[in-house]
């Protein structure tokens, strides 16, 4: 398992997380906490010596301006002791460390210092007190069996602190880093996954076009050339024959399979042209009525064709209709896409129908999907992409 954090840490087996540097890490960010307190100390002994009582609070609270900003750099660099994942910079992101550094002055330092005076300090104690009770040499016994139980509540020590230093580590982060830039970046990130994949298709759908295709289509003029020279009648012309229907089908196969990796009509001619042509071959009647006067950015065509294709999919498979209706409209600048049929409704993402796949993939453009569809029918999908 690859930890990134402390949390996650605490997941492993015993074994495996005391052998890790977890514990040490966790107990070194804690420690570091030394320093903000450190400083108030210093700052508090230089101001106690100023006269008059005015002068000590404007000396102060100017010490503590000044020492924000590093107290928030170094909240942040630590933060890699516990939190190996990167933080997002956000606009605010100065604001953000300095709230993170007034917080760190005022309270979180001396839990730290605390958690780790408990959890490490009283063990360690313990296994001492031979040393710290030389009285105590007169009941060994008793002794060795304080500093036994010392050693047993070192494990129980070191969960105890990994799991404060983990969940400070989750605090710092969420003061430092705003979720929805955390968010974005996932948003970025799948979106770059889908081009991604975008790109793939196409490669895939270009090879078997230009490759796997046109050997089918030589092979099947030449089979088509050879019946020609043989006797319809012949046993080599009968076998003949069936390779070549054989070779037909399997063209006819792969032009469908061309067709579903990537629509080369979207590419040429537009979202309203392949709504067409992917409805004309729906074994449901469908009725297409997208109006559109200009081309749309790519990631939103090719969005639209993914969800209408498997929109009417989905008609074909599970509703039972008899007839489907296509409408989009751009209005202003979002795409406004309608898929009814007359089926028996009932649809439901919970039933593996796809449409939890349609809402992902309309998120990755910000897009929204809304569907009606009561037991007895009808079924109305409606969905919105913003194009800007």
């Amino acid at each position: 398992m690859n930890t990134r954090t402390a949390l996650e840490a605490l997941s492993l087996r015993p074994s495996a997380f005391l052998r890790s540097s977890w514990p040490w890490r966790s107990l070194a960010y804690l420690a570091g906490s030394a320093l903000p307190g450190a400083f108030l100390g210093l700052v508090a002994m230089a101001v106690s010596l100023l006269e008059p009582v005015p002068a000590r609070v404007i000396a102060g609270l100017a010490a503590l301006i000044a020492v924000l900003s590093p107290v928030a750099g170094f909240e942040r660099w630590r933060l890699r002791l516990v939190d190996a994942v990167p933080v997002s910079e956000t606009p605010d992101g100065r604001w953000r460390g300095i709230g993170l550094a007034v917080t760190s002055l005022l309270a979180l330092w001396w839990i730290d210092l605390m958690m780790v005076g408990l959890t490490v300090g009283g063990p360690v104690l313990l296994i001492l007190s031979p040393v710290v009770q030389p009285m105590a040499v007169e009941a060994p016994f008793q002794t060795l069996a304080v500093s036994v139980g010392g050693v047993l509540l070192l494990p129980v020590a070191v969960y105890t602190f990994t799991a404060w230093a983990g969940a400070r580590g989750v605090m710092v982060r969420s003061l430092l880093a705003s979720r929805n830039t955390e968010l974005d970046e996932v948003v970025r990130s799948r979106a770059r996954l889908v081009d991604a994949f975008e790109m793939e298709r196409r490669r895939i759908e270009r090879d078997l076009h230009d490759g796997a295709q046109q050997r089918l289509v030589a092979l099947s003029m030449k089979l088509g050339l050879v019946r020609l020279d043989l006797p319809p009648d012949s046993p080599a012309g009968e076998r003949l024959a069936q390779a070549h229907e054989e070779a037909m089908r399997a063209l006819t196969e792969l032009r469908e399979l061309v067709r579903g990796v990537h629509a080369q009509v979207l590419t040429d001619r537009g979202l309203a042209a392949a709504v067409r042509d992917v409805a004309g071959r729906s074994p449901v009647a469908v009725e297409v009525d997208v109006s559109l006067d200009d081309r749309l950015p790519t990631a939103v065509e090719v969005a639209a064709f993914y969800v209408v294709s498997e929109a009417l999919a989905n008609v074909a498979k599970h509703s039972r209709a008899s007839r489907a209706v296509v409408r989009g409209r751009l209005t202003g600048r979002t795409l406004l896409l309608e898929i009814r049929d007359d089926g028996e409704g009932g649809a439901d993402p919970s039933k593996g129908t796809g449409l939890t796949g349609l809402a992902d993939r309309l998120a990755v453009v910000d897009g929204r999907m809304s569907l009606s569809s009561p037991a007895g029918g009808p079924t109305s999908m409606r969905v919105e992409i913003p194009c800007a």
